[in-house]
């Protein structure tokens, strides 16, 4: 089994991580929906519909890994075991808990883990029918992209910005310490033992572009110092030279760089337009190895001509500003490159679908791909849609759902 490699948004996949939605899910209520970064409920069972589709079509291009199988295989090794659950008792100590966490085959505790555990509830919470979570759930793990980040043949765990993710630190850095379909070559930075508060980094906000350059975030998820960090471990360990920096607005609707970027093609990345053409454009600054300072860039597209990777955009929801809005909210910008120029989308968002088919990509819908209807040729521009009313509830899109653990080079 190779070890990890990602040096690219866009080459060939090989190998991704997913979760499939599940009962962690019913944890979010109409009243504590904020609390665990919903806009909305989500139907579990449409949500696991829709991935299922997702997965299959991932499943045409590369090996998909589903993190609570490979958590599956490696509790039933005793140390693993041990490390998951003396770390969730540090964070929730508790003698119950810790009982019920023992007793438990392997399958049941990954399911505790993901899906919470329940305290038991005292007479007066009976009474007034109150509920508490001993272990917090985990809805928004099927996420994947944000907890785990590859550069190179190195990971990354990230270090989230809201407390009710960081049991999603501790089981995806026990799947890259442990299990060997994410061997590495070592974990360059560890959010899981981050306990410095400004320093905060998630993987929507990271996009390795080339093996020499990334393009990075500065959302209200990730913070100046924790990019700082990055960038340093990735000019010493990874053969990174160059690093843009996009700063984000603080807007709800672009959490992390790509609700608003992704890259498609070579020379093609798909933009929110407001933010990165016109007046209302996004500051960019070029950090560059061994240099001391940081540079600021008239824009985006200048920042990328200047580091030989020019790009050419194409505008999610096309020309007219409330499709844009609306659309952009939908997470029509957060495309998954399977290869060159092959991106899954959302069905939904049709302004920006039909932008694509301005732009030389042929549409085929999920249905078409899996039934052997419709393939994709080798060398074309295709873009694959598939259902996702339900999952974009969530706040995001294909990339978000998808962390890559192979590519090969572009």
């Amino acid at each position: 089994m190779p070890p990890v490699h990602v040096t690219s948004e866009i080459g060939p996949l090989r190998a991704v991580l997913v979760h499939t939605p599940g009962r962690e899910l019913v944890a979010v209520t109409p009243g504590n929906r904020e609390d665990y970064l919903y806009d909305d409920i989500i139907d579990i069972d449409l949500a696991q519909r829709e991935h299922r589709q997702l997965v299959a079509v991932l499943e045409r291009f590369a090996d998909v890994y589903e993190v609570r199988d490979l958590l599956t295989e490696l509790v039933a090794r005793p140390d693993v075991r041990e490390f998951l659950v003396t770390r969730a008792l540090e964070v929730v100590p508790s003698d119950a808990l810790a009982r019920r966490l023992a007793q438990l085959a392997p399958e049941d505790l990954v399911s505790l883990m993901v899906e919470g555990a329940l305290e038991e509830a005292g007479p007066i919470a009976r009474a007034l029918n109150e509920a508490g979570y001993a272990l917090p759930p985990l809805p928004n793990l099927f996420f994947t992209r944000d907890v785990g980040i590859v550069i190179g043949a190195h990971s990354i765990i990230g270090s989230m910005r809201y407390g009710v993710r960081w049991t999603e630190e501790l089981l995806i850095k026990a799947l890259f310490r442990y299990h060997e379909k994410l061997e590495n070559a070592g974990i360059l930075y560890d959010g899981s033992e981050e306990k410095r508060n400004n320093y905060t980094l998630e993987g929507g906000d990271v996009h390795p572009i080339r093996p020499d350059l990334l393009v990075l975030g500065f959302s209200e998820r990730s913070s100046p110092a924790a990019l700082d960090h990055l960038c340093d471990v990735a000019f010493e360990h990874c053969g990174v030279t160059d690093v843009v920096v996009v700063v984000m607005p603080a807007e709800r609707t672009a959490i992390h760089l790509d609700m608003i970027f992704t890259q498609l093609d070579r020379e093609l990345c798909c933009v929110y337009p407001p933010h990165f053409v016109g007046p209302e454009r996004l500051a960019v600054l070029h950090r560059r190895k061994k240099s001391k300072g940081v540079k600021e860039v008239p824009n985006f597209f200048a920042a990328m001509q200047a580091v030989n990777q020019p790009l050419e955009p194409i505008f999610c929801g096309g020309n007219n500003r409330t499709l844009q809005e609306r659309e952009q909210w939908a997470s029509a910008c957060n495309f998954f490159a399977a290869r060159p120029g092959v991106v899954i989308a959302y069905e939904r968002n049709e302004a920006t679908v039909c932008e694509l088919e301005h732009g030389g990509f042929r549409v085929v819908s999920a249905a078409q791909l899996l039934s052997g209807d419709d393939g994709v040729k080798e060398g074309e521009r295709v873009a694959i849609t598939i259902e996702g009313s339900e999952l974009v509830r969530g706040g995001g899109g294909p990339r978000c759902m998808t962390l890559p653990l192979r590519r090969d080079d572009v």
